[in-house]
This record gives structure tokens, C-alpha cells and sequence, in this order.
């Protein structure tokens, strides 16, 4: 068994049985692939994945139980490369970060400049998508970290600490109706179509929440993943917006009036989170300090020898106190 045959099957599985894409991710031939996972099948006297013809068309349960156990080895031999270049050069590194279009745009520019600074031989990575992708990403071990409101929950592999609160805003043309009102309501945006997050983006199930606690469901005209998409279409007239406080900017924003929306819907808050198993090198406990200064490298070791169990438990519990409103 060679590790470039665990390579590969994993690489497979992750491109959903593609071969030919998984030869291209990994920069080497499709028959090379093919010939290597029936090695390695031949060596273990079982089919890893079921077939029809030529192609691959599902994965055997012996095979379902040999990728958890590839994963897992891959993520260690990934360890020990980092443990390796911390000790050649503890400055030098890569480092993934999974997260949503709010978090890149609007919550991780200042930590990424500061840490680009601190780090300027780290190879940072940013890559955004909608939660469940980003909670998956970092549990596969293709991403380092995932940032992000929602999902990271179904992940019981992954560590998660919280970094900060942050509420809701309401955005509306300065003529619209609703721009003088003293205190908005639910019941007065139930009268007006409303453009926001695609569900499961950003919190939005705390708007529908909302509603629905008043009887009410939301005249959602339009949903978007990107708070800059919503912003536009708040232009256009299309609807009132319902995005993050944060996504709005006085200076560009100025022409749409911001009405505080945060005695309307629950607060909700956004967590970083990394496999248990992952090596932290000094940079990425730097980078988690950076974004969420309360997550110090004691805090860290902490919920790694505390995860799962109640101690864990109780220490989020004492950082729930200490996190930030954005």
C-alpha cells in the first residue's frame, strides 16, 4: 500500500467518482489513477468502489469505511509536513481559510492585511462558499479553517469556537416609506417585498424565525448570497434589504438610510472552525487571535483537550461573556 494510492482514492471520492477530474487535481493521468486504485483494491481483496463498464458509479461499504480511514490518514500526514516546516521555519506555511461572502468582504479584511504583515511568508487561501460547503471543506481537511454563522454544527469532527455577535440591519432608499419611521416593526416590513439572504446564508433563518413568531411569513421577493447583490437591488426598488450591520458602509452606503432591525431578530453569532485532529502551527493560532482576540492560545489548547464532553461545554460557556457585537 502507498500513500499515493490513498491519494488517489480520495481524490476521487472527493470529485464524486470523476476520475478524469481527480487525475487533473492531482497532475497526473487518468489511466495512471485507474491503475493505481485497482493496485491497491488487488492488495487488499476488495472493491473500493462499485463500477459499470468502465466508469464508477458508487462506493462499495467496505470502501465507505477504507476513505473515513484515508481521510484520517491524509489529515495526519498533513500534520507531520506541517510539524516538519514549523520547525525548518516557523514563518513559512499555508494556510486555508473556508468562509462566506459577509466574513471575506466585510469581517476578514482587517485580519488578513494584519496577518499578511505579520506572516508575509504564509500562502494564504480564501476560499468562499455557502456554509454547508465551508463546514464541509474544512472537515475533509481542504480547508484549514471554515468561518461561518450557520452549519458548522453538523460537523461533530470540527472544533468550534465562537468569535463574535452581530445583529441585523434594514436598508431602504431615502424616499421610501419606511426611512423616517422612529422604531421599525415586523409587522411594518410584512407590508413590503424584502430582499435578502439565500436561506441557510448569513443567519437568514433568524429572519423567518422572526416572522413566523408574529404569524407572519416574509414577502421575500429576492435572496442573494452576496450583501452587495442585496444593496443593489435595494436601489433598483425591488424591496427593503435585510442584511448584516456590518455589510453596510456609511461612506459608500450613503445613499440608502440604515434602520436598526436588532430588536426584530435574534442576534446570531459566527465561529471558527478546525478538525480536532489538525496541527496548529504558531501562524494559524496567530491568525485565530487575530480575528478573535479572546481565542488565545490557552483558550485553544483548551477546547482541543476538552472536545466533545461537558468541560468543553463549560468553556464556552465562560467565552460567551467576552465575544464582541459587530
Amino acid at each position: 500500500m502507498k500513500l499515493r494510492q490513498l491519494q488517489y482514492i480520495h481524490e476521487v471520492a472527493r470529485q464524486k467518482l470523476n476520475i478524469t477530474a481527480a487525475a487533473k487535481s492531482l497532475h497526473t493521468s487518468q489511466p495512471g489513477v485507474s491503475k493505481q486504485i485497482r493496485l491497491l483494491e488487488e492488495e487488499l481483496g476488495l472493491l473500493i468502489f462499485e463500477r459499470n463498464g468502465k466508469h464508477l458509479d458508487g462506493i462499495t461499504p467496505a470502501g465507505q469505511r477504507i476513505l473515513e480511514t484515508t481521510r484520517r490518514v491524509l489529515s495526519e500526514v498533513d500534520n507531520i509536513n506541517r510539524t516538519a516546516s514549523e520547525f525548518a521555519d516557523a514563518d513559512r506555511g499555508s494556510l486555508c481559510v473556508a468562509t462566506t461572502h459577509t466574513q471575506a468582504r466585510y469581517a476578514l479584511p482587517d485580519t488578513i492585511a494584519r496577518f499578511r504583515t505579520a506572516y508575509p511568508k504564509v500562502s494564504l487561501h480564501l476560499n468562499q462558499g455557502a456554509p454547508p460547503q465551508i463546514a464541509g471543506w474544512a472537515a475533509a481537511g481542504d480547508a484549514d479553517f471554515a468561518i461561518a454563522t450557520e452549519a458548522l454544527e453538523h460537523f461533530d469532527e470540527l472544533i468550534m469556537l465562537p468569535c463574535y455577535h452581530w445583529n441585523r440591519c434594514v436598508l431602504v432608499p431615502r424616499d421610501h416609506p419606511l426611512a423616517n419611521v422612529d422604531e421599525l416593526t415586523i409587522a411594518a416590513l410584512a407590508d413590503h417585498p424584502i430582499v435578502t439572504y439565500t436561506f441557510g446564508f448569513t443567519g437568514r433563518s433568524h429572519l423567518d424565525n422572526a416572522f413566523a413568531e408574529h404569524g407572519m411569513t416574509p414577502n421575500v421577493v429576492l435572496t442573494a448570497v452576496d450583501a452587495d447583490v442585496i444593496k443593489t437591488y435595494v436601489r433598483l426598488g425591488l424591496g427593503v434589504g435585510v442584511v448584516a450591520n456590518m455589510a453596510y458602509d456609511a461612506t459608500t452606503d450613503s445613499d440608502l438610510v440604515q434602520l436598526d432591525a436588532s430588536h426584530l431578530f435574534e442576534s446570531s453569532t459566527t465561529h471558527i472552525g478546525f478538525r480536532r485532529n489538525l496541527f496548529l502551527a504558531g501562524y494559524m493560532r496567530r491568525f485565530i487571535g487575530m480575528f478573535a482576540p479572546h481565542l488565545t492560545p490557552q483558550i485553544i489548547d483548551r477546547a482541543i483537550e476538552t472536545y466533545p464532553g461537558p468541560r468543553f461545554d463549560d468553556l464556552l460557556r465562560e467565552l460567551w461573556p467576552e465575544l464582541p457585537l459587530r
